[in-house]
């Protein structure tokens, strides 16, 4: 399978144009969801991709205006590289999502985009992830307040924590979007970033929520104080080892999930995330 059958094409893409404002990646972000989005400059009728202007780098230079001076660079693949290849890239970039780039912008292609291909047998699928899954498991106690286990995940640099009992048994799973679900932006001169919530009134928390992000920006946000168990998801999905790599992106897709706990004879064991399906296939 090539990129081009996975990518969102450029047809279904929204881009911006340079030059332009943060305010012309503002409404992209805001109205879509995405955590980034494509930057184009058209010469003599010829578009080119520039880069991507990031939901982090805006709220990390609130006070750039300049679209030229927000771009960021990002790896790009092509329409005729194998979903194997991209893989590989993605692996080794740490990116989540790759502008497919053939002389101008052709579409966008995604980490969810790799696994829907590894759940519809259109990429290699067969491996157990009893061989992929990650031994180490970020964990959190079901009575630790939400501020404290959004650092906890800050400092683990974790998108999620397996939430235990008080007999250390996994009751529920904790994300990332979960916290940024209840997090409310504080508005106020002193505080770090506010020129974005106090000059722009359309620019809420819900809006600078991340899509497969791994930013969590909370110097500025308000997290209630209340336990872990009030937001955390009970209703586990979990894999054995055995468990093939396509029934598991399967999982991942129809439960919108990045990550699923792994166990053995009820015990956990280890953590499958999506980028270590990414990972088998780059060992092809």
């Amino acid at each position: 399978m090539k990129v081009a059958d996975a990518m969102t094409p450029r047809s279904e893409l929204v881009t911006v144009e340079l030059p332009g404002s943060r305010d012309d990646a503002l409404e992209y972000l805001q109205e879509r969801g995405f955590s980034s989005v494509p930057v184009v400059k058209n010469e003599d009728g010829t578009e080119e991709f520039r880069g991507l202007v990031s939901r982090e780098g805006l709220i990390e230079r609130p006070d750039e205006d300049q679209l030229a001076l927000l771009l960021e660079e990002a790896p790009t693949t092509s329409e005729g590289t194998s979903i194997e290849e991209l893989a590989g890239l993605m692996v080794r970039e740490g990116a989540r999502r790759v502008p497919v780039v053939d002389g101008r912008l052709e579409g966008i292609v995604t980490v969810t985009d790799v696994i829907r291909s590894i759940a519809e047998g259109n990429a290699a699928g067969d491996a157990e992830v009893g061989g992929l899954a990650a031994r180490h498991v970020n964990g959190v106690y079901a009575g630790t307040p939400l501020p404290v286990a959004e650092r906890e995940l800050y400092y683990a640099d974790e998108p999620y924590a397996v939430v235990l009992d008080d007999d250390a048994d996994p009751c529920g799973i904790l994300t990332e979007v979960d916290v940024l679900d209840v997090a409310e932006v504080v508005e106020g001169e002193e505080r770090t970033g506010d020129s974005m919530a106090s000059d722009d009134s359309d620019w809420k928390w819900e809006s600078i929520k991340g899509v497969g992000n791994r930013y969590l920006p909370t110097r500025n946000v308000e997290i209630p104080t209340a336990p872990v168990r009030e937001f955390m998801t009970a209703d586990i999905v979990t894999v054995t080892k055995t468990k093939t790599a396509q029934k598991t992106a399967q999982l991942m897709i129809r439960h919108d999930i990045e990550q699923i706990p792994m166990t053995s004879g009820g015990e956990l064991v280890g953590i499958v995330q999506d980028t270590h399906l990414l990972e088998a296939l780059d060992e092809r």
